[in-house]
């Protein structure tokens, strides 16, 4: 059991988990992270429970994985309606603040903290309601343009929305939290970077651009089918038709490093705040991510798919009771954080880790009690006809699908996911074994006709699809106080 202490959880928004120097990136530079890591625990195969935000967030709130849930979109996110890792403490006397992105329903709800600061959430609390229109006649993204168009160098709405994040954190851990010593707290710092807009800090953007840079992997095959639901993907959200050039190419990349130093450096910030204000040492730590970033892989952006790049998140945790410099490589999900947020509040009973929650806290995956552990992952929105899931146990990694075929990978001889051996008959014993630790989980076909009979119920709510469709693409949430505009 984890001794109580303080708490603070960084989330970042859409950081592939191999794009740290910590988890071995040669090129991107994240000091303040790499310290993080280098004075805990870092999760070598952590997972996100859904590649999208919305889903991801609500499920990281509950502790419960999406199909449980039912937020299976950008258009379905939480409420408040169910019991959250932030209401169950409020609810027992702690403080549990939160300070920006959320991706809620909305701020007129009970989101379960003590204080909601600068909270961004999905617009006009009705989201993204093209991604309900899963069917054969998916609508192509009109903001899709986005993605290239606004990657470089400057400031975006974005920037400086985290810009004020951390200055929010900062105050309150100078302010609010020395108010609190009779419970630990939890304080919830979520900033938007690396996800698009890729418009980087200048200083930021050109430590990249001014250097040569590795083109994406297997970009060659951007124009070619490469499978049935990774083509009905960039087929919807038609990114890479606006990158017309290796340098259109090089600016994104650019922009999206550029963009992880950023967020590392308010990330800094707010360590220096904690240290400074003498909380370091009754304060655990925690980063991760909601998800991560196709990088033009595949001539893929954005993220919705199983691959590595989209569905695998930097996890670190440090603190009291933390050996430094650990690496977990047992495979696990950020709602694995879950049960350690309770642990540090010192909560944990049947009311706050009840029997649904089927996730094993951190600190026993850091002292090896899990070693068979399965990572699982589910996609029900946007840019899919077909739900997608993925298993990983040990190096192996199945990606089933509702409506098509198959992927395997073994990871361990394959990191990068280059050849899928679903056909190869020496990998189909640990095929089996996947495909049995998946149905122990769901029925992946139940669920995905639940997911879009549910679609199909909010589609008729919002006018038909029609309507949907002349309300446009928005291309991504806006913060607080910015107004919204359509393509």
């Amino acid at each position: 059991m984890t001794e109580p202490s303080n708490l603070i959880i960084i989330m970042s928004d859409q950081h592939t988990q191999t794009v740290s120097g910590c988890y071995g990136h040669d090129i991107v530079r994240t000091p303040h992270l790499d310290r993080l890591a280098a004075g805990g625990a870092r999760f070598e195969n952590a997972y996100t429970p859904c590649p999208v935000c919305v889903p991801a967030r609500g499920a990281f709130a509950t502790g419960k994985q999406v199909h449980k849930l039912g937020y299976w979109d950008n258009a379905t996110a939480f409420d408040g309606s169910d019991p959250s890792w932030h209401s169950l403490l409020r609810d027992r006397g702690h403080q549990t603040v939160s300070i920006g992105k959320l991706h809620f329903h909305s701020d007129q709800d009970d989101n379960g903290f003590s204080d909601e600061q600068i909270g961004m959430h999905i617009v006009g609390g009705k989201g993204d309601l093209l991604g309900l229109i899963r069917d054969e006649d998916m609508p192509k993204r009109g903001a899709s343009w986005k993605m290239a168009g606004m990657a470089g160098p400057g400031e975006s709405m974005y920037t400086r929305y985290d810009r004020d994040i951390a200055s929010a954190a900062i105050s309150w851990l100078y302010e609010e939290a020395p108010k609190y010593t009779d419970k630990p707290w939890v304080l919830f710092v979520s900033f938007v970077a690396p996800h698009f807009p890729l418009t980087a800090p200048a200083e930021h953007f050109y430590h990249y651009y001014n250097q040569d840079l590795p083109g994406p992997k297997l970009y060659e095959l951007r124009d070619k089918p490469i499978h049935p639901y990774i083509d009905d993907y960039r087929n919807t959200f038609a990114y890479d038709e606006f990158f017309k050039t290796p340098e259109d190419v090089k600016r994104a990349q650019a922009g999206y490093l550029g963009l992880i130093s950023f967020m590392d450096e308010q990330v800094g910030n707010v360590l220096a705040a904690l240290e400074k204000s003498g909380l370091s040492p009754t304060t655990r730590i925690a980063y991760t991510s909601d998800h991560g970033d196709n990088m033009g892989n595949r001539g893929m952006w954005g993220k919705s798919v199983m691959y590595e790049e989209a569905v695998a998140v930097p996890m670190i945790v440090s603190g009291s009771g933390i050996t430094p410099g650990s690496v977990i490589k047992t495979p696990c999900t950020i709602l694995d954080l879950y049960p350690f947020i309770i642990d540090c509040a010192g909560e944990r009973d049947a009311e706050t880790v009840g029997s649904e929650h089927s996730q094993i806290s951190v600190s026993d995956l850091i002292n090896a009690e899990a070693p068979d552990k399965v990572a699982f992952s589910e996609y029900h929105g946007m840019g899919s006809k077909t739900s997608a899931y993925m298993v990983r146990k040990g190096p192996h990694k199945l990606v089933y699908y509702a409506d098509y075929p198959a992927q395997y990978f073994n990871l361990d001889e394959d990191p990068e996911e280059i050849d899928d051996r679903i056909d190869d008959p020496a990998a189909q014993t640990a095929i089996e074994e996947m495909k049995a630790e998946l149905f122990a989980i769901c029925d992946p076909h139940e669920t995905d006709r639940r997911a879009k009979a549910d679609q199909i119920v909010k589609i008729a709510e919002n006018g038909g699809k029609k309507a949907i469709i002349e309300r446009g693409d928005l291309g991504f949430s806006v913060p607080p106080g910015v107004e919204p505009m359509f393509d």
